[in-house]
């Protein structure tokens, strides 16, 4: 195999790392939700993030001469729209519809990402990769609904208020936006250079934000020393390490199967919390997960990897 045909093999598989990246702050995460906002949080994040940007995009700031109006367009599209307005209206929804109904919503990405990835970028697609994109939703689908029908929490009622709706709705579509925009932009820039964009991008839209929404500055002082780490985990592991492994491999992956590939990161979510959160192992489960869960993974890595050898041998529309 050339390494040209290597790295298109290779290409899904580290998009589909750093989707299994994302999922990893769940502990710490949850843990400062507890005394912060999310907005903050989010904002310190990407504070901690752009430590990282900024030089790196001094090294590479030769890149920023080869972005059209139409790229500066879509790396703001990325920053504003995939890493800010998408987690707040994600979040934003859970005020309006049980999550079950707002995760639920999320499983349309891909179908959203693949729509608007032939339409931008003129990608065809082959038989075989409906084939086996409908097969990896359907494991997603299992891995987050090993019974089939949505879960719900105690005392909730599966109630789809329309605001809640339009608000899960539209972080799928930023999300699959982002992702369809991000393989745009490689076209003229390093993948180091977009990701630095987007980190700085976002830290300056989160900090007026954050100003707008609470009125005052950041409260920084009433961050504790274990605050700061978990923040700082959360910046590197689910920011820094993520997003730079997801941009190199998007160089090498056509858009409509990397938000295939991205479907790593509700796998790895389910695990996490399997695992890693207290209690969470339920009766009537094989090592933390539902026998559907087990069969939803075993058939979506399947398809990642039939997914994976279509984007090596570049398939068109048969």
């Amino acid at each position: 195999m050339s390494n040209a045909r290597s790295m298109l093999a290779w290409g899904p598989g580290f998009v589909f790392l750093a989707a299994v990246l994302w999922a990893t702050d769940a502990p710490f995460r949850s843990h400062l939700t507890e005394g912060l906002s999310s907005s903050f949080i989010v904002f310190a994040e990407h504070g901690v993030d752009s430590l990282f940007a900024i030089p790196i995009l001094a090294y590479f700031w030769r890149d920023l001469k080869n972005l059209s109006l139409g790229g500066w367009l879509a790396v703001g599209a990325i920053a504003v729209g995939g890493s800010a307005l998408g987690s707040v209206a994600f979040t934003q929804s859970f005020h309006y519809v049980n999550p079950s109904v707002a995760i639920l919503l999320q499983k349309l990405q891909p179908l959203i990402a693949i729509t608007l990835a032939g339409f931008f970028l003129g990608e065809k697609l082959s038989k075989r990769f409906w084939l086996w994109a409908a097969l990896a939703l359907c494991g997603a689908y299992l891995v987050s609904f090993p019974n089939l029908v949505p879960q719900l929490y105690a005392g909730e009622v599966f109630n789809p208020n329309t605001m809640g709706v339009i608000l899960a709705l539209a972080a799928a579509v930023l999300w699959g936006a982002s992702t369809v925009f991000g393989k745009y932009v490689l076209s003229s820039i390093s993948f180091q250079t977009l990701t630095a964009l987007r980190f700085l991008g976002a830290f300056v839209f989160l900090g007026i934000l954050n100003v707008v929404i609470e009125g005052t500055p950041p409260p920084f002082s009433s961050v504790s020393t274990t605050d700061w780490i978990f923040i700082g985990v959360i910046a590197l592991a689910s920011g820094v390490f993520s997003l730079f492994l997801y941009y190199y491999g998007l160089q090498y992956t056509r858009a409509s199967i990397a938000t295939l590939a991205e479907l790593g990161f509700p796998l790895a979510a389910v695990f996490v919390n399997a695992y890693f959160i207290p209690g969470a192992w339920a009766e009537g489960t094989y090592f933390g997960l539902f026998a559907g869960q087990w069969i939803g993974t075993a058939v979506l890595l399947s398809a990642l990897y039939m997914l994976s050898n279509i984007n090596a041998a570049g398939e068109s529309r048969a």
